[in-house]
């Protein structure tokens, strides 16, 4: 089989990591869905800027001054990156899951959610007080849709609340089908795109979709921002969302008049850094080809599925059997085998990192019959063939019975039993040492 190399490069992609027989191997970080390493171009925008910082908005100083420009460049770059039409705003936040508390907190009707979301876009709606409806779906696509419009014909709805990639299967429904039947019935779509937007292009103005929510530390910029983009009438109208300075105009001992636009909800110092760094991440994600890309992408993920259904007892999770070109996550169990063990095994024995467990999508992975979850696997703009196949290899191993570790569960944990494996030289490990029993550095 050919070679597959990175498609971009990332911090730490030469990362050095120990394992049991004493070798020390390039770890594979297969493990993206849940946060991604920065973009080697993100994280040298960052040490550029760093010296330039000061407080955002407001300051007379030059370095204010300096800093408040790159803040409002990088709102306007994050703005464009999803598509932002005239009027729409873009308001820097924590993640995705504060964006959706945000948007939550001025939705003035009734909601619609479905249950495959991630718990970012679900517990924010599930006691909403004007209501919520929560659609469970069905094995297909069609069925699932038609589910939407049938709730939707039957109430009134302010708001559909839809993942634009499922985090745990990597599938998702026809957004432009979601978007028009929503719109049909008068209420907005709010599409997470946490999963989405590090592996396929979306634009608000394209879709006609209201908001999209994201991350930043899923779009190889870890910097702890986030942001949410889309129709600013209901977020003027709302309550400001963090209650201090820079969300007000005036304040008085008993009344405050508070601003609108963007600082309405992104009171407090503002994360320049972030801000920064998730610009710097949409500019070259942007700067990509679109159909290099997405063959990187599919190569690779149909690699992984390829390796995954060769071996035996493996079983891939699905939510729909009629869904098509999934981005690159794919969840799977083993027969006879905990998640946490096999995810464990793979990290001590082959220095690759997975993700198990239940995804932060519990009713999903219930309607899955998963009750103990199950073992994620994602691929990225960083992702080698060499990863997906040392993924397999450890994989056959361990269905062959080539385990050479001793696994305990402790806290609901798995752990190498006497994980002799050294920690790296970095303040604070120490506490990593006592709790899993790896050796702390000499």
């Amino acid at each position: 089989m050919r070679e597959i190399p990175a498609l971009l490069p990332l911090v730490g992609a030469d990362t050095q990591v120990p394992v049991l027989d004493g070798d020390w191997v390039t770890y594979a970080n297969l493990d993206g869905a849940a946060s991604t390493p920065a973009l080697q171009s993100v994280a040298d925008r960052v040490a550029d800027v760093m010296p330039w910082y000061a407080s955002v908005h407001r300051g007379a100083g030059y370095l204010s001054q300096v800093s408040t420009a790159l803040y409002e460049e990088a709102r306007t770059e994050i703005g464009a990156f999803v598509g932002a039409r005239e009027g729409d705003l873009t308001i820097i936040t924590r993640n995705t899951t504060d964006s959706i508390n945000l948007l939550a907190s001025v939705v003035p009707g009734k909601v619609l959610v479905i249950d495959v979301e991630h718990h970012a876009n679900f517990l924010p709606w599930q006691n909403h007080p004007q209501g919520v409806t929560i659609v469970v779906g069905s094995p297909t696509v069609t069925a699932t849709l038609d589910r939407i419009e049938a709730e939707l014909e039957g109430e009134a709805y302010a708001l559909v609340a839809v993942t634009g990639a499922s985090n745990v299967t990597g599938e998702s429904l026809p957004l432009d089908r979601v978007i028009a039947v929503a719109h049909e019935h008068g209420a907005r779509v709010l599409v997470d795109g946490a999963q989405l937007l590090a592996h396929r292009r979306f634009s608000l103005a394209e879709s006609d979709a209201d908001y999209v929510a994201f991350s930043a530390h899923k779009l190889y910029a870890p910097y702890g921002a986030g942001a949410l983009v889309g129709r600013r009438d209901w977020l003027d109208d709302g309550p400001a969302y963090l209650s201090g300075g820079g969300a007000v105009r005036q304040v008085q001992l008993r009344d405050t008049s508070w601003t609108d636009g963007p600082a309405r909800h992104e009171g407090g110092t503002p994360n320049l850094v972030g801000a920064v760094a998730l610009a710097a991440a949409c500019r070259a994600i942007e700067a990509l080809d679109t159909k290099t890309w997405h063959e990187h992408e599919t190569a690779l993920r149909d690699r992984l599925v390829s390796g995954l259904t060769s071996i035996e007892g493996v079983r891939i999770a699905r939510l729909w059997v009629d869904s098509d070109e999934p981005v690159g996550v794919v969840t799977f169990t083993m027969e006879d085998a905990e998640p946490g063990y096999v995810a464990a095994y793979l990290s001590a024995e082959h220095g690759v990192g997975v993700r198990d467990g239940r995804f932060c999508a519990h009713p999903l992975l219930a309607r899955l019959d998963l009750p103990l979850g199950a073992v994620r696997v994602s691929v990225g703009l960083g992702t080698t063939s060499e990863d997906v196949d040392r993924l397999i290899e450890g994989l056959r191993a361990f269905v062959n019975g080539q385990i050479k570790g001793d696994y305990r569960l402790v806290d609901g944990l798995w752990h190498l039993e006497n994980d002799n494996r050294p920690l790296p030289e970095i303040d604070g490990l120490l506490a990593l040492a006592d709790t899993a029993g790896i050796c702390a550095p000499d």
